[in-house]
């Protein structure tokens, strides 16, 4: 394996000379600013006029996330292929880079309130059924070794002791109560699958209500099918649960067993709670710019909806 010695535009345009020379006509365009002082992130995303898509990184933490990605989505596309995944044009590993074929569209964020609800859990549940199923993890592992386990969320003893500083103190007794509820369904480790693993609005691409294309598979690992919901009831997608529940019923018609509404949710006070934490702590806006407290007040019209919770 080998990476990019540096993130720039002029690195990634020698390391496609190398690799896929017919690509090196077309402008590449790095959205923001490419590297942060951890090396850990020293990777980005590219864009190849408007056809392509490139990942890159220059370090070794970086490129073996890059590396993992390219050997998930060689898996995946191997009959019976998982459906809506990125067209891989390029997933070089010597130097590391990833091309993909750039589909058109908008991602699931900027048209959640306007896409058919049932439709589009229909959608989603037949990605992630695909996804869950035994075949799916065992062609990524015999493509890439043992896959990790998904990486672990806040933890609920620092939501209870933290959380009293950004809410009231009715809201901080209800996010205690919710951890403790959340503890105790998650006691007992569910079985392991493929999961996304960052299954959000932003690496969903939709196009006219159909979802087009799932992005992002650097953190694909293992973990219970519900783990990838944790994310989805929730922040940018409003306080509502319908696209939630629709996804949950067409899911079980899909893979052929059900989810466990109540593991999705003890997952999302971890990643919801936690989005507040670790985006409070540097300064960074929540993910629809509103404030903590309107976060604890829309997690508690999902459990209300969902006749859930202590």
């Amino acid at each position: 394996m080998r990476w990019l010695a540096e993130g720039s535009a002029a690195a990634l345009a020698g390391a496609l000379r190398e690799v896929a020379p017919e690509l090196t006509r077309y402008p590449i365009v790095i959205p923001g600013e490419a590297g942060q002082e951890d090396p850990r992130w020293w990777s980005a995303t590219a864009l190849l006029g408007g056809e392509f898509v490139a990942k890159f990184a220059w370090s070794q933490p970086a490129a073996l996330r890059v590396r993992h990605e390219i050997g998930v989505l060689a898996a995946l596309a191997r009959p019976p292929a998982v459906p809506y995944l990125p067209e891989v044009v390029v997933g070089s590993t010597d130097p590391v880079v990833l091309v993909t074929r750039r589909v058109p569209g908008t991602p699931l964020f900027a048209v959640a309130d306007s896409i058919d609800r049932d439709q589009g859990g229909r959608q989603l549940a037949r990605f992630l059924a695909a996804l869950h199923h035994p075949a799916a993890l065992a062609r990524v592992e015999a493509e890439t070794g043992p896959i990790p386990a998904a990486r672990p969320l806040a933890a609920t003893s620092v939501l209870r002791d933290r959380f009293a500083a950004w809410v009231s103190p009715d809201q901080h007794r209800a996010v205690v109560r919710w951890c403790d509820w959340a503890d105790v369904i998650l006691a007992e480790p569910g079985p392991a699958v493929l999961v996304h693993a960052d299954f959000h609005g932003d690496n969903q691409v939709w196009e006219h209500g159909e979802l087009r294309l799932v992005v992002d598979f650097e953190t694909a690992a293992a973990a219970e099918p519900e783990y990838d919901l944790s994310c989805f009831p929730g922040p940018g997608l409003g306080p509502g649960v319908e696209l939630l529940t629709a996804t949950v019923r067409h899911y079980e018609q899909a893979a052929g067993h059900p989810l466990s509404v109540e593991r999705i949710m003890a997952w999302h006070v971890r990643q919801a709670l936690g989005d507040v934490l670790w985006r409070t702590d540097l300064g960074i806006h929540l993910a629809d710019h509103r404030t903590p407290p309107d976060w604890v007040d829309d997690l508690a019209h999902r459990f209300r909806a969902l006749g859930l919770g202590p």
